[in-house]
């Protein structure tokens, strides 16, 4: 019994002697990883209002609200085309559990993650940001990490140096298939 307290005893002493690993947060900001979620950030110009996002939500708390508008023809005999127009985009983040589904999804690069975490509000109804707000949010978030030079080249730059095929037939002589005997 005297060597487990004797143990005990010791363990508390060095710990007591360590230096303690505490931040003061509201004083001292942390230091964030690099690529570390906080709150999901808006680029109004890349959204179409397409819905993905809020569809494939599981919790529902992405609210879209968007409508049609005519772009004229710019040619001669050309039709006039529609677009979508954003007029709200909001998201709920007392329902977000921040999953990041929307950001996976949508196919424009609209939504991203930043680092800002300091956004709490003192009613839970303040919780829903709109548009602007998340907009304000895009100078926060980081440029994305550089590809890893041993990497494959991504599908999209292959395709575009690629060398255009010729054409079939060209640089042929003679017709092609099975000559008679």
């Amino acid at each position: 019994m005297l060597p487990g307290i004797l143990k005990g005893l010791a363990t508390t002493a060095k710990t007591a002697t360590r230096r303690a690993h505490t931040r003061e947060y509201p004083d001292v900001a942390p230091e964030l990883p690099p690529r570390s979620r906080g709150v999901i950030a808006l680029l109004e110009e890349n959204c179409t209002s397409c819905m993905l996002c809020a569809r494939e939500c599981p919790d529902w708390c992405i609210y879209i609200d968007s409508h049609k508008e005519t772009i004229p023809a710019t040619t001669e005999g050309g039709r006039d085309r529609q677009r979508n127009v954003l007029d709200d985009f909001s998201i709920d983040f007392s329902l977000c559990m921040y999953c990041g589904i929307c950001i996976e999804v949508c196919p424009f690069d609209a939504l991203f993650w930043s680092p800002q975490f300091e956004y709490a509000e003192t009613d839970i109804r303040d919780l829903l940001h709109d548009k602007e707000r998340l907009g304000g949010w895009m100078d926060t978030v980081p440029p994305p990490p550089a590809l890893d030079e041993r990497s494959a080249e991504p599908a999209e730059v292959a395709a575009v140096n690629k060398p255009a095929r010729a054409p079939r037939g060209a640089g042929t002589t003679g017709t092609s298939g099975a000559s008679g005997a």
